[in-house]
């Protein structure tokens, strides 16, 4: 077979195809920005083809999850939301963020990329068109909730974060998920339903 007429596919010589993808990914995202940067442009930075990109990410969220470091994609949060009694939706978010930021693992990441989009202009416009984009405004359209209330519901959430995990507010860094959700659920739920 001629270079020529090579198919597509895992490139010969590299053992890690799917991390050199994701170095491509961070490369481009940095650059350009979530909504700017592309499967193709992100395979021609990591000199792959683009089915090869979409072999180890389903989608751009996914890869940009992945390439973040993110500990879970609009692809899992989006159902979890969106699937169940619309009365339940607060504590549904509520217990979904104090899931996800329980263990370092998957805190750790969030964290870091709160705080460098808090002091970086770039980090700030990836990671406000990731999560308008990709995930909040996904949710208010299937809920058919205006974008101000979605916003409003992520802005707390937001806060509790910051409140618990950076500045590490006391009582609200130790308080229990379930002290929390009694507190948050409901306005948060607020948001959802009026």
């Amino acid at each position: 077979m001629t270079p020529e007429t090579r198919r597509p596919g895992r490139r010969p010589g590299s053992a890690d195809t799917r991390g050199e993808i994701l170095t491509a990914a961070r490369r481009v995202f940095a650059e350009k920005g979530f909504d700017k940067a592309t499967v193709r442009g992100i395979a021609r930075e990591a000199k792959v083809d683009p089915a090869l990109v979409h072999h180890y990410f389903d989608t751009k969220e996914g890869m940009f999850a992945a390439a973040m470091q993110l500990p879970i994609t609009p692809h899992d949060v989006i159902p979890l939301l969106v699937d169940g009694p619309r009365e339940e939706i607060g504590e549904r978010l509520v217990r979904l963020l104090l899931r996800v930021t329980a263990s370092p693992e998957t805190r750790e990441p969030m964290v870091a990329l709160i705080r460098s989009a808090m002091t970086n202009e770039q980090a700030a416009a990836m990671f406000r068109e990731f999560i308008s984009n990709a995930l909040l405004y996904q949710v208010a359209e299937r809920l058919q909730v205006p974008h101000l209330r979605i916003e409003a519901a992520f802005a707390q959430m937001f806060g509790v974060v910051m409140a618990r995990y950076v500045i590490k507010l006391e009582p609200m860094a130790s308080a229990s998920h379930d002290e929390l959700v009694e507190i948050l659920a409901p306005t948060v739920q607020r948001y959802f339903t009026g």
